[in-house]
């Protein structure tokens, strides 16, 4: 099984200032969905700027279990020979995707209209996530899922020999659930129709008119629908992976809370479906700005520069936002903690069903490092208690979620004393050179063995 067993803690110094060029992985969102939609196109799609974590490695892994020829070419660079649309061969092992809700999820979609029986694992992260979500939709198509009690893995999919169309409107906001319906209404007759009330991020959408697909995306008064005619022939790609911003967010927001920090993260993807935490960050009052703002492979990018920023305020954020920074609730709620004032979220329940309870694991470790914290169902507030005064000194828990244990880490940099995780190894799964990267920087994480 993908992942890891043995737990390794990691503790956050208090460190000097950060400072140099933090050159973050490519983005995991559209890794996963190159490599799915590569082996669902015909011929050759290359693949630069790849994240090698992980969760987008065990989806490689599938593809291939699946019948495409996924090649490493080494620095990123990656080719995917596919098999067409629909073409997809039933595996002949279970395939483990770790810790990946998003590889799980997306793959599901992908098979679901295949008359193929597929069976996903993962680690015991992974397996206790609820899959109804995804399924749910997916039966419309005439997929079946057999699993554990409360969809939870390992499940078995079997695909639809004799797919039908499905208007779908999305009952609570998820790209995952969105992608995951788009990539089953491939290789289904007719039109597939999802129906979102708030907008989510759009990777999906963009990369499958990249590859020829016939999709149109209107909004109305229903919400935001798209569109998608089945049944095409998918062509393949040369896709340049964008710096992945949720990754990005750990440096700029370290630099932000130590004082004298001057630190650039270059060639950040800053899709309007995924740059909630930066316009957030800037109504707090933080010294972030963009330079070099362009466009690459059809998303807009550009440098982000972060300052030490002492006179942050804590905000309410906008609820509407919330889709479009859902990962970056954690490392946000870091910073809030060094802010002055309450900083307020809301809209938040699907933090509840990520890697782990997000909410649970930031509020009980924030409270454990001296900081107030009231939570509630879909909401969560933190007191900030000013530049330098988070008390720290304490070890937290991060339940096999990378951006919990690497949002306590960003938060004992600043802190008075030391912040411990008892794991930090699911770090990998997502951005496997955060220790070398920070350390880079100047920040001051011992790594226990």
């Amino acid at each position: 099984m993908s992942g890891h067993a043995t737990p390794v803690p990691m503790t956050s110094h208090p460190c000097g200032p950060l400072a140099g060029i933090a050159e973050v992985p490519g983005d995991k969102s559209i890794s996963h969905r190159a490599l799915i939609l590569g082996a669902m196109a015909v011929g050759e799609t290359r693949i630069t700027g790849l994240l090698e974590g992980e969760d987008v490695l065990d989806t490689a892994r599938a593809m291939r279990m699946l019948g495409a020829e996924v090649t490493d070419h080494g620095g990123g660079s990656w080719s995917v020979h596919g098999v067409g649309t629909g073409g997809f061969a039933e595996p002949d092992q279970v395939i483990d995707c770790g810790n990946s809700g998003t590889g799980v999820r997306l793959l599901m979609g992908a098979v679901a209209t295949s008359p193929i029986s597929v069976t996903f694992t993962g680690d015991s992260s992974l397996n206790g996530r609820p899959m109804a979500r995804v399924t749910d939709p997916l039966a419309l198509f005439g997929a079946r899922a057999t699993g554990r009690s409360g969809g939870r893995l390992p499940m078995t999919i079997q695909g639809a020999a004799n797919p039908v169309p499905v208007r779908y409107a999305a009952p609570v906001p998820s790209a995952q659930v969105k992608s995951a319906v788009l990539l089953a209404g491939l290789n289904a007759p007719g039109q597939t129709v999802v129906i979102e009330r708030e907008a989510t991020r759009d990777h999906s959408e963009r990369m499958l008119a990249g590859f020829g697909a016939e999709i149109a995306t209107e909004e109305t008064d229903e919400g935001r629908v798209i569109t998608l005619t089945g049944q095409p022939e998918l062509s393949p790609q040369d896709i340049a992976v964008p710096r992945d911003p949720s990754s990005a967010a750990f440096p700029v927001c370290a630099a932000l809370i130590v004082p004298g920090s001057d630190v650039l993260v270059p060639g950040i993807g800053l899709n309007p479906t995924r740059a909630g935490l930066f316009a957030t960050l800037r109504e707090m009052g933080a010294d972030l700005t963009y330079e070099n703002e362009r466009t690459e492979g059809g998303e807009p990018v550009a440098d982000l520069r972060a300052r030490y920023s002492p006179d942050m305020q804590g905000i309410e954020v906008d609820p509407a936002r919330a889709a479009s920074m859902i990962d970056e609730y954690p490392v946000l709620s870091a910073v809030a903690a060094n802010a002055t004032g309450r900083t307020v979220m809301r809209g938040v329940r699907e933090l509840r069903v990520k890697e782990s309870d997000r909410i649970d694991a930031m509020a009980t470790g924030l409270r454990a490092c001296g900081v107030e914290v009231e939570e509630g169902e879909d909401w969560w507030i933190v007191t900030g208690r000013g530049p330098g005064g988070v008390p720290g000194g304490a070890t937290c828990a991060s339940h096999l979620d990378h951006r919990i244990a690497m949002s306590f880490l960003v938060l004992g940099m600043a802190a008075a004393a030391p912040v411990r995780v008892d794991d930090g190894g699911p770090i990998a799964t997502s951005f496997p050179v955060f220790g070398p990267l920070m350390a880079d920087l100047g920040a001051k994480i011992e790594r226990e063995r």
